[in-house]
């Protein structure tokens, strides 16, 4: 058992049900790797692309590490104040619209390969 299915396997139902489901999609697209950070699952291709986060009230919340940059053309996407971050908060597994995460996460993988993460210095 990796470190992923651990992390997974000590969720309760669903948030467990709707993590496995995301981490599955995340991951059957090509050159994913998936690792712990910061105690949640991050996706990565050449930097970091998204992870998976459990809320308290139950939920689980799919967040863009560079969602400022994502045009969530969608109507997906909500910041909730943060400046970068920007992701989606799910309560069920039938309430995650697969096509549309598909054309999120092919945009936030496309825009890994094509525009490279800079770090913005504090002045």
């Amino acid at each position: 058992m990796n470190d992923i299915e651990a992390y997974l396997s000590d969720l309760a139902s669903p948030q467990q049900e709707m993590m496995d489901y995301l981490h599955q999609l995340i991951t059957s697209y090509p050159e994913v790797t998936a690792k712990i950070r910061y105690k949640i699952p991050f996706y990565y291709r050449r930097s970091w692309i998204c992870y998976l986060n459990p809320t308290k009230d139950g939920g689980v919340e799919l967040a863009f590490t560079r969602g400022n940059e994502l045009s969530n053309e969608q109507g997906l996407l909500d910041a909730r104040g943060r400046k970068q971050v920007s992701g989606v908060v799910f309560y069920q597994l039938r309430d995650i619209p697969e096509a549309v995460l598909h054309e999120v996460l092919q945009e936030a993988f496309l825009l890994d390969e094509e525009v490279p993460y800079s770090v913005r210095k504090k002045r």
